[in-house]
């Protein structure tokens, strides 16, 4: 494609143009102006100016009907972008406002585009250039996306200079050729000319690099692969979209002109930076229509107000119908649209009024915590907000503190109350000045006014009392079923009017209810149960359950009474039982058994108890008195825990089952009988500590032993008879001479060790016990007593003289 660039002359013919325009501007202002300009006008380009004074004298407000044209409050027109005229006129509309005299004019302003020499067109008969016989090297060529063909469609020629010495073969490699997309492109081998098969997508394949190769017959290669690229050049056949086909944004009400409101944004799936991405953006409709509030910059897609005068009171939301168009805007351009919603968000614009001037309201005296008018309010602004929620104030009149007013969260009305008794006497009327407010704070936006206190005046008339309602009898008693399902309706307390004797017109309200059981109906004064009744219950007090009630009339006088609920005893509970049993072998040999019933007596004892039959076989169940059973060993068990199930039923058969715990135990009481636990843990103990005294007491022992193995070892055997026998040897002896004869030897030596006497040691010696027979003593040996020498004279010669002399000292030594 050629570019040509512009004509240094053009600048003066436009220099010129542009005060011709002026000059006829300026001579019909408020009509229809026709302006001869360029067909292509670039963006901020200066096409005339409108005298503006001439039209309105005060203009607040100018605007143009097409966004490629702005208008400054000069007069001066601009193009806001690059515009390119067709053959045909084009216009537009500058509109003025005067926002004081509310007048508004529009001057319409047609464009004509001047005519263009015409260009030279090469014919067909004209010489055309043939290609010459290029190098081996790069050639650069694109193709169209999407072509119509025909095909397969002449892409480009390679030629190899070495043709002229070898017969070359041309050949192809690599994206659209031997890979994806195959068979997309072919080369003749023989005249090197490259073909596409077929019709391309850019937006899938910007380009193909692909390789060429010369090679001659047998596979010789006199050049180096040439590498080829393929740009496909593109085409416009995707049109622009909005990324969110539905958009909301939100903004303030009142904001001022200027206000970014939120920008969309669009794609363009063809080739960036071209013409074919340029995009416009337009306002299509707006919803409402009028008045205008807001536009769009056509390159950006911001979107921002024109005017101060959204009121969300008007108009809470708005919908822009939006365009965008490629090529740059032009009509010929692919477009889309997409809708935009404005959700403007409340201000406290508005202050609340009073929907009257004044209340008249009238209460009885002494009356107290009595609702006596309310007050409704107007407010516009977003309901059920603190822009519109009402704040009530008694600004006069209640001096004495007689009045409160609160606002009723539901209904937004302010509640006036009376909270200290009024006297008649003292004053029959009172006149209170009401004021209301907003919770939150007023705005100050530009076009708000700053609001004063809204209010208005209550007249209240107190009334002379009589008698209020009456509460008889105090305490009403009522009867109902134990185990009464939630939902019932019972008959609740009836208060009397003295003054007609009925009770139409009371209101009931229940103030003590312990366990939350019944709901009070406000007319009639009827209950309704919230929970089964349960008679069982810790808040039933000698099978009454006591409700407080108080009556009120309609002047708020009241009076109050008790219902005490009677409950009629139903058998909903049967008899339980404690699971842990102690049998004592030594004690009782038996458990008692004592059910207890949370029913009232008739539907509690007598009781009836059974044993599973699992259990029959060790124990036995034998009921007392109704109230009472023994458990039994059929066997003695051992001493461990036992499971026995058991039932036990009411006088109605109303029955449980309970698995009795029980453990037979080696003890006289319950309470002597330590859990095995503790018994193994005393049974360890001791058997350490009977250990501990085994091992001492071997060890002693083994010392005794080794003690008298020592002293035995050290022993040395004496003579019978030492050199002082006299003194260290007595012979007891009850013989006081010479028995009977002795014809044998039965004299026999015994050994005899001596302990110590008097702290000191006496050695072992040998003494002699005279028997019936006599031996004779050879005392040369040795103290050895030979039967055979042994002769009874010598011994009794030897032995008769000291047994006299010595026989009461031996007697005392061997005591001693």
């Amino acid at each position: 494609m050629a570019v040509a660039s512009a004509a240094p002359g053009s600048i003066f013919c436009k220099q010129l143009l542009f005060s011709l325009l002026v000059l006829i501007l300026f001579c019909d202002a408020c009509k229809k102006i026709s302006l001869q300009v360029p067909s292509h006008l670039q963006a901020e380009t200066l096409i005339g100016k409108v005298n503006l004074e001439e039209c309105l004298k005060s203009v607040s407000l100018i605007l143009s009907s097409d966004p490629d044209f702005r208008i400054l409050e000069d007069g001066s027109i601009y193009t806001a972008h690059d515009v390119i005229l067709s053959s045909e006129k084009k216009s537009f509309s500058i509109l003025l406002s005067d926002s004081q005299r509310q007048e508004q004019k529009e001057i319409e302003i047609v464009l004509a585009a001047s005519e263009n020499k015409a260009r030279k067109k090469r014919h067909t008969k004209e010489k055309v250039l043939k290609r010459s016989r290029r190098r081996w090297a790069p050639v650069p060529c694109s193709l169209m996306e999407n072509s119509l063909g025909p095909f397969p469609q002449h892409v480009q020629q390679i030629q190899s200079d070495t043709a002229q010495n070898y017969t070359i073969f041309y050949s192809l490699s690599g994206p659209g050729v031997d890979k994806e997309p195959l068979n997309l492109f072919f080369i003749d081998k023989n005249s090197g000319d490259i073909f596409c098969t077929r019709s391309i997508d850019r937006e899938q394949y910007q380009e193909f690099s692909l390789y060429g190769y010369a090679t001659t017959s047998d596979g010789y290669a006199p050049e180096y692969p040439l590498p080829l690229v393929f740009k496909i050049e593109d085409d416009n056949d995707n049109a622009p979209y909005f990324e969110n086909k539905l958009t909301t944004f939100t903004l303030l009400e009142n904001c001022k002109t200027g206000t970014s409101v939120g920008q969309v944004t669009a794609i363009d799936l063809d080739e960036p930076d071209t013409l074919h991405t340029r995009l416009k953006y337009k306002i299509l409709q707006q919803i409402p229509a009028h008045p205008r509030h807001f536009s769009i910059h056509p390159d950006t897609g911001v979107i921002t107000t024109t005017t101060p005068l959204l009121d969300r009171e008007a108009c809470d939301t708005y919908t822009l119908i939006m365009e965008v168009r490629d090529m740059g805007g032009q009509h010929f351009g692919l477009y889309n649209t997409g809708t935009i919603t404005i959700s403007l968000i409340d201000e406290n614009d508005n202050a609340p009024y009073f929907t009257e001037n004044s209340y008249f309201t009238e209460v009885e005296e002494n009356r107290i915590d009595m609702e006596i008018l309310r007050m409704m309010v107007q407010d516009q602004d977003l309901p059920d907000t603190p822009h519109s929620k009402a704040v009530y104030t008694i600004l006069q009149g209640n001096e004495n503190g007689n009045f409160k007013i609160t606002t009723d969260p539901n209904t937004n009305e302010g509640v006036l109350y009376v909270v200290k008794p009024l006297n008649y006497e003292a004053q029959p009327q009172m006149v209170l000045q009401i004021g209301v407010l907003n919770e939150a704070q007023f705005s100050k936006a530009a076009n708000s006014q700053s609001p004063s206190m809204r209010s208005s005046t209550v007249t209240v008339k107190v009334k002379d009392i009589d008698e209020g309602p009456e509460c008889h009898p105090s305490v009403k008693v009522i009867q109902s079923k134990d185990g009464l399902a939630a939902g019932t309706e019972l008959l609740g307390y009836k208060a009397l009017d003295p003054n007609s004797g009925r009770s139409g017109g009371l209101r009931y309200v229940k103030t003590e209810d312990e366990d939350n059981w019944f709901k009070i109906d406000e007319q009639t004064g009827n209950l309704r149960t919230m929970k089964v009744l349960d008679r069982e219950s810790k808040f039933v007090k000698n099978n009454h359950y006591n409700i407080s009630v108080v009556a009120r009339d309609a002047s708020g006088r009241s009076c109050t009474g008790t219902l005490a609920v009677l409950l009629e005893d139903y058998n909903d509970h049967a008899p339980q039982i404690d699971n842990h049993v102690t049998i004592c072998r030594h004690g009782k040999d038996s458990a008692v058994l004592t059910p207890v019933d949370s029913d009232g007596p008739d539907n509690g004892p007598p009781f009836q108890f059974f044993l599973d039959n699992s259990a029959k076989k060790s124990w036995s169940l034998e009921s007392v008195d109704g109230k009472t059973a023994i458990l039994r060993e059929r066997q003695p068990l051992d001493y461990k825990y036992y499971s026995v199930p058991i039932q036990v039923k009411d006088r109605h058969g109303l029955a449980a089952k309970h698995t009795l715990s029980v453990r037979v135990c080696d003890c006289t009481t319950p309470s002597d009988c330590k859990d095995e636990r503790d018994v193994k843990m005393a049974n360890v103990i001791l058997g350490k500590w009977a250990i501990l005294a085994m091992v001492l007491g071997s060890a002693l022992l083994l010392c005794v032993l080794f003690t008298c193995f020592c002293v035995t070892v050290k022993k040395t055997v004496k003579k019978c008879f030492p050199e002082d026998v006299a003194q260290q040897n007595l012979i007891v002896s009850n013989t006081e001479g010479p028995g009977e004869e002795v014809t044998t030897c039965n004299i026999c030596d015994t050994s005899m060790s001596a302990g110590t006497l008097g702290g000191q040691g006496i050695k072992t010696q040998q003494s002699f016990e005279m028997v019936k027979g006599g031996c004779t003593l050879d005392s040369g040996k040795g103290g050895v007593v030979d039967p055979g020498r042994c002769v009874y004279t010598d011994w009794h010669s030897f032995t008769q003289p000291r047994l006299g002399e010595e026989s009461i000292r031996g007697h005392t030594l061997i005591k001693n």
